[in-house]
């Protein structure tokens, strides 16, 4: 296995530990031969070569000289890997508070014997939860590693989940061509959205950092919602309880700044996926031709959930929110176009300011009026 980081590896987090016990607990993947996986990774790439130019020509945005990040296909380790490596990179300055507090913290000892490695672990769990639920993924802010490369300048890598497309279009039932090249198109999207937009990683990562330096918890705090979400995961919480409020960790240890900062990240997420949702679909009846058939059951899917103990893990992590912001952010790209068009929908790239609020996300007319209005005379 390949080494996250040394340093970090004694700190608040061991992050070496964490990929180990993901790799270790997460499901196997679907039962396919050599040459079967050979074959869908192969495709997935040819999909992923056409989805560019089908993106480009629907949104207008970018052009081929601006697709300068690596695309991988991965397994679910490979994911894993590539998100711990990005985690640590995005949470250091966070850990480094946190690990300055922690030498005059009263929880100290306790602090000092649980240590990294038990939140190592703890990571590890939630990542085994969710590495058999991503199809794909624009990896924004992934610093290049020998065996995970990234594009020039930290601008990110686009991954594919091959076991997971191919569970999911086995469970679904659907055309698996189509669902491969349907997928592609969403998460090519994400790719054209960033490498497009050159000021939007920059501010995307300048709202998290403002959100993280806010925080002002003890780390004893932290390590107890950890601690609370693998608890849920191994089904350590009784039936019927929730405990506060059911909120999301991230709803957990938020300060009032902390809660402006997220009404923005909210309305920009909602954006970035509504907009990939919109994409997808948008191009679909041309190139994907049981298109209807798909989005249908996946819908179905995404609104099913699964067993108890999934929904649970999505309230607390946060994921019912993500799947919010889909439907939220794809009524608000339609309404746009619908009304200004493709290129007017387009000035939402200008600049931060022109990005939506929260609030216009679900007010569409309003940030049209805000941005397409006329000067007075």
């Amino acid at each position: 296995m390949t080494s996250i980081g040394g340093a970090a590896s004694s700190g608040m987090v061991d992050w070496n530990l964490a990929v180990a016990t993901a790799t270790r607990l997460m499901r196997p993947g679907p039962d396919v031969s050599r040459d079967e996986a050979r074959a869908v990774v192969a495709e997935l790439r040819r999909h992923a070569k056409a989805s560019e130019e089908h993106v480009r020509g629907f949104t207008r945005l970018g052009t081929e000289e601006t697709h300068d990040t690596p695309l991988l296909v991965v397994d679910r380790p490979g994911w894993v890997r590539a998100n711990v490596a990005g985690f640590r990179e995005l949470l250091k300055p966070l850990l480094d508070k946190m690990q300055e507090r922690r030498g005059t913290s009263p929880g100290n000892a306790v602090l000092g014997a649980v240590g990294g490695k038990v939140t190592g672990v703890e990571l590890g769990m939630l990542l085994s939860f969710l590495a058999s639920r991503v199809l794909g993924q624009y990896e924004t802010f992934a610093p290049a590693t020998r065996d995970l490369p990234a594009g020039a300048n930290g601008a990110g890598r686009l991954l594919l989940v091959a076991p997971n497309i191919v569970h999911v279009e086995r469970e679904l039932d659907v055309e698996p061509h189509d669902f491969r090249l349907w997928v592609t198109l969403h998460e090519e999207t994400h790719r054209t959205q960033f490498t497009a937009v050159p000021w939007l990683r920059d501010h995307l990562e300048g709202e998290i950092q403002s959100f993280l330096g806010e925080t002002d918890v003890d780390p004893m705090t932290v390590l107890e919602r950890v601690r609370e979400a693998a608890q849920s995961l191994a089904g350590g919480r009784p039936e019927g309880e929730e405990g506060d409020e059911g909120r999301s960790l991230v709803e957990l240890v938020q300060t009032p700044a902390q809660r402006e900062v997220l009404g923005r990240l909210t309305a920009v997420m909602s954006l970035l996926e509504g907009h990939a949702d919109f994409v997808m679909d948008g191009v679909g009846p041309e190139v994907v031709p049981s298109v209807a058939e798909i989005r249908e059951k996946f819908q179905q899917r995404r609104a099913k959930g699964a067993s108890r103990l999934d929904m649970a893990l999505r309230k607390l992590l946060g994921l019912d929110a993500k799947l919010r912001q889909y439907r939220d952010g794809e009524r608000f790209v339609r309404a746009v176009v619908e009304e200004v068009g493709m290129d007017g929908f387009n000035r939402v790239w200008t600049s931060p300011n022109t990005l939506p609020t929260k609030a216009e996300i679900a007010k569409p007319a309003d940030w049209i009026t805000r941005v397409h209005r006329k000067p007075e005379a």
